[in-house]
């Protein structure tokens, strides 16, 4: 294999009679550079993108969370709590109510969804690290409650949150259970709705997913305001560091049996990761496609090398070369085109995903979560990279080769 690649490469880079052969040989490095350069660069930042998106979500979503298999609400036996909590991982244990209510500011009103979670939901979710105005307070001191609400829906009620809370009380209406409802908005009389007062003490930003949604309350408040006792909608689970949450959920789901349905993240969020796996995996493709149309401008490279080279095939034939090792020294230089350009376009899209890490050049627009677009690459898309490329690259230069080779050769020299 030595002595096809030695000629190859004198062919690759030596000067040909016809310039144009150069010219589409450079373009064709080119184009296989440009399109691996793209893979590396689009492929990283629809990573950094996705992993952006999970921990957005993952602010709100338990590493398992236990729902009921019926209804909204329920309370977990005793005994199956002192069973859960002994499960090996299980790190936190929060329970969570959450329901519908008309927000009321002022002369505002819009419906959003009342999350009442226990104090450890703060450690489970590090959450104050998502506010964006005011401070994480959700508590009960003496007769004021305090809670945070997303930053879209303060900013449709036009609550001002000024040092660590807001100087108006924002009110919370929730039609009492068993009530006749058949009266207008503006009729809510205390006999039909119940009626409770919070203070905002921050604004969180995620997305719009949970910015227009969630207002968040002490469970107690929240239990009080629907008129429940020790119900909850949901248990969220926080688990160690290491800890394998399928043995864990499995476990749960062993104790509670199928009164209870115990879902890890990948389960509570499975259209998200769904979609977001398949605009990559479409995002790819159709970057191939590209690469498989520039990557043929090869074969018209190969086409014009072999006729440009007639003489030269003549000697090696008439030396004792046969059909094998002409093809072979052709094959060698369309390889090599393929080779060279999927390298030198993987190390400069490294090179620019490396500059976005650490410098952040492109950057979000005012107000986002995060200042410059993040970018994550991962090795496994570098080896599809490479292996998809070498693939097309192997396929555009073994057609042409094998094909005119046999036609030109079998005429020229039989």
């Amino acid at each position: 294999m030595r002595f096809p690649l030695f000629i190859a490469f004198r062919y690759l880079f030596s000067k040909k009679s016809h310039n144009a052969i150069n010219i589409i040989t450079a373009i064709s490095m080119v184009c296989v550079a440009v399109v691996s350069m793209a893979l590396v660069i689009i492929l990283s930042a629809m990573n950094g993108l996705s992993g952006l998106v999970e921990t957005l979500y993952n602010s709100f979503n338990p590493d398992i969370r236990i729902v009921p298999a019926q209804g909204k609400t329920f309370i977990i036996d005793s005994a199956q709590t002192v069973q859960l909590k002994k499960i090996p991982g299980l790190a936190y244990y929060t329970e969570v109510l959450e329901e519908n209510a008309l927000l009321e500011f002022d002369d505002k009103q819009l419906i959003a969804s009342v999350r009442g979670v226990s104090p450890d939901f703060l450690e489970m979710t590090s959450f104050d690290t998502l506010i964006r105005e005011g401070r994480y307070d959700v508590e009960t001191r003496g007769d004021q409650t305090f809670c945070v609400a997303g930053r879209g829906l303060v900013g449709r009620l036009g609550i001002a949150v000024e040092d660590g809370f807001s100087l108006a009380p924002l009110h919370l209406l929730v039609p009492k259970r068993g009530a006749d409802l058949n009266m207008s908005i503006e009729n809510l009389d205390e006999e039909t709705f119940v009626r409770k007062t919070t203070y905002v003490s921050g604004a969180y930003g995620i997305n719009d997913d949970f910015d227009f949604k969630f207002v968040i309350v002490p469970i107690e408040f929240a239990r009080e305001l629907y008129g429940y006792g020790k119900e909850s909608s949901m248990v969220e689970i926080g688990l160690d560091k290491g800890a394998n949450t399928a043995a864990v959920a499995a476990e749960m789901q062993k104790i509670l049996g199928s009164k209870f349905v115990v879902k890890d993240r990948l389960q509570q969020n499975a259209l998200l990761y769904k979609t977001l796996k398949s605009e990559k995996l479409w995002t790819f493709i159709i970057l191939l496609f590209i690469l498989l149309i520039a990557i043929f401008n090869i074969t018209g490279s190969l086409t014009m090398l072999i006729l440009e080279k007639k003489k030269d095939i003549g000697i090696l034939w008439s030396m004792g070369a046969d059909r094998q090792l002409i093809r072979r020294i052709f094959f060698s230089e369309g390889v090599l085109i393929s080779i060279l350009g999927m390298v030198f376009g993987i190390l400069l899209g490294l090179l620019v995903c490396c500059l976005q890490i650490e410098f952040g050049f492109y950057k979000f627009g005012e107000g986002f979560v995060v200042d410059a677009y993040p970018v994550t690459i991962e090795g496994s898309d570098i080896l599809y990279i490479l292996l998809s490329v070498a693939a097309i690259g192997l396929l555009a230069s073994w057609y042409p080769v094998t094909i005119f080779t046999r036609k030109y050769l079998t005429v020229k020299f039989s």
